[in-house]
């Protein structure tokens, strides 16, 4: 098994991230590739609740994930299990994976690292690490980029 780790630094309040990751109308504005909406975003942001989202990616096919919260701790950390219920990789079918999300505050906004565990192979998590590259940078645009101090 293996793992794909990201960090972005985002120009905004550890709430205001930790909101977009984990509420209905948050992940609907950044989940997914490129500028493409989200068609269906549901969440229970608390300890034990579920989340369901529905996206197209580019080629047109329709995917969709589900999981629930493990670790539920505004506004530091959220832990999701990970299941594709629709679409996905071949390789995931089935299975369930890990997703570690830890939001940092640092000077003029947060230190987001996004930890996906559990994969099944090498081209399962490059094919998820470039999903969600995208859809992480999706969510800098968003928010804004936190730009280094010199």
């Amino acid at each position: 098994m293996t793992s794909v780790t990201l960090m972005r630094r985002i120009a905004a309040r550890p709430s205001i991230v930790f909101d977009a990751l984990t509420t209905a109308d948050g992940v609907a504005a950044w989940w997914g590739p490129a500028e493409l909406p989200v068609i269906l975003a549901e969440t229970d942001p608390r300890l034990g609740g579920a989340f369901r989202v529905r996206f197209h990616t580019l080629d047109g096919a329709e995917h969709e994930s589900s999981g629930e919260f493990l670790e539920f701790d505004p506004p530091r950390r959220v832990v999701m299990s990970w299941r594709w219920s629709h679409g996905g990789e071949p390789e995931e079918l089935g299975r369930t994976s890990r997703v570690e999300i830890d939001v940092a505050p640092v000077n003029g906004g947060v230190e987001l690292t996004f930890t996906h565990a559990e994969l099944a192979n090498a081209m399962s998590a490059a094919s998820h690490e470039g999903g969600w590259s995208g859809a992480f940078d999706k969510l800098v645009r968003q928010l804004g980029e936190l730009q280094p101090v010199d």
